[in-house]
């Protein structure tokens, strides 16, 4: 299940995952801002009682995984840190973090340093 992509070639629990939003915390747990507006003229438009930003609200192991997610530690790495932090509970921790993991990157909420890197040798 976790051999390499055949288009890439690259093993996901081998990579390093960089936060590309930031987030905020409510009664400990993390929600994910993204901006509503890429263009700063936008934004100014937005009422004063609304929010500039959607919210993503994680559930408690979703927000470990996110706090995990320091732009050193590579999947495998976080899977480890947070098997020690929530034991059985987590269990099978490699696919339940590694399809959140996926999910976060293809909604352009993270990037793997690995494969910027390979974007960047490619041009």
């Amino acid at each position: 299940m976790f051999k390499k992509n055949k288009t890439t070639g690259v093993n996901l629990l081998e990579l390093t995952p960089v936060r590309i939003n930031n987030h905020e915390e409510v009664d400990g747990l993390i929600n994910i801002l993204i901006p509503k507006f890429k263009k700063e003229f936008m934004k100014k438009i937005i009422p004063k009682n609304k929010h500039a930003d959607i919210r993503v609200k994680l559930d408690e192991l979703g927000s470990a995984t996110w706090l995990s997610i320091d732009g050193n530690k590579t999947v495998i790495e976080i899977v480890e840190e947070l098997r020690g932090n929530f034991g059985e509970k987590i269990e099978p921790a490699i696919e339940r973090i590694s399809k959140f993991i996926n999910g976060l990157y293809s909604n352009n909420l993270l990037y793997f340093k690995e494969l910027k890197k390979e974007k960047k040798k490619e041009k």
